[in-house]
C-alpha cells in the first residue's frame, strides 16, 4: 500500500508544449514548478501548485510525435464545492479564449463545465466536493 503522503505526478506527452503550458498556466492558473530542456532528448514542464499532493509533467522530444487524446472521455477532474471558486475558475478559462465542451458523459455537465486541451485531453471543473457528499 502507498502511503498517504505520497506525491502524484501525472505525466504524459505532447506535440505542443509550448500551447499546453499555456493552457494549464494561464487559463487554470496553475504554477510553473520546474521545466528542463534536452534532458535525454526531451523538454518539459511541471504545472501545479506549491505544497499541493500533486502535479502535472508535459514532455516533448522531437521526431516522436505524441498525438491527440485517444477518446473524448480522458479526464482531469477537479473539484471546486464553493460555487464563487467555480465560477471564478470558468470565467478563468473563458477569459483565456477555451469555451466549454459538452462532456462525453453527461454526467459531467449537470454541476460542471468540461474544457478541452490543445491536445484533445479535457478538464472538468465541477462544482462539487469529494468525496461526495462531504463539504
Amino acid at each position: 500500500m502507498l502511503p498517504t503522503h505520497a506525491h502524484l505526478r501525472v505525466a504524459r506527452p505532447t506535440d505542443d508544449l509550448a500551447a499546453v503550458v499555456r493552457f494549464y498556466r494561464d487559463a487554470l492558473g496553475f504554477e510553473v514548478l520546474a521545466e528542463f530542456r534536452d534532458h535525454d532528448g526531451f523538454d518539459g514542464v511541471m504545472l501545479g501548485h506549491p505544497g499541493a499532493g500533486y502535479h502535472l509533467e508535459f514532455t516533448h522530444k522531437a521526431g516522436h510525435p505524441a498525438g491527440r487524446a485517444p477518446t473524448p472521455d480522458n479526464l482531469l477532474v477537479f473539484y471546486l464545492p464553493d460555487a464563487a471558486d467555480w465560477r471564478t475558475a470558468v470565467e478563468r478559462m473563458e477569459r483565456a479564449g477555451h469555451r466549454a465542451v459538452p462532456a462525453f458523459n453527461p454526467y459531467w455537465d449537470r454541476h460542471g463545465q468540461t474544457f478541452e486541451d490543445p491536445d484533445g485531453y479535457r478538464v472538468v471543473l465541477q462544482n462539487a466536493s469529494w468525496p461526495m457528499g462531504k463539504g
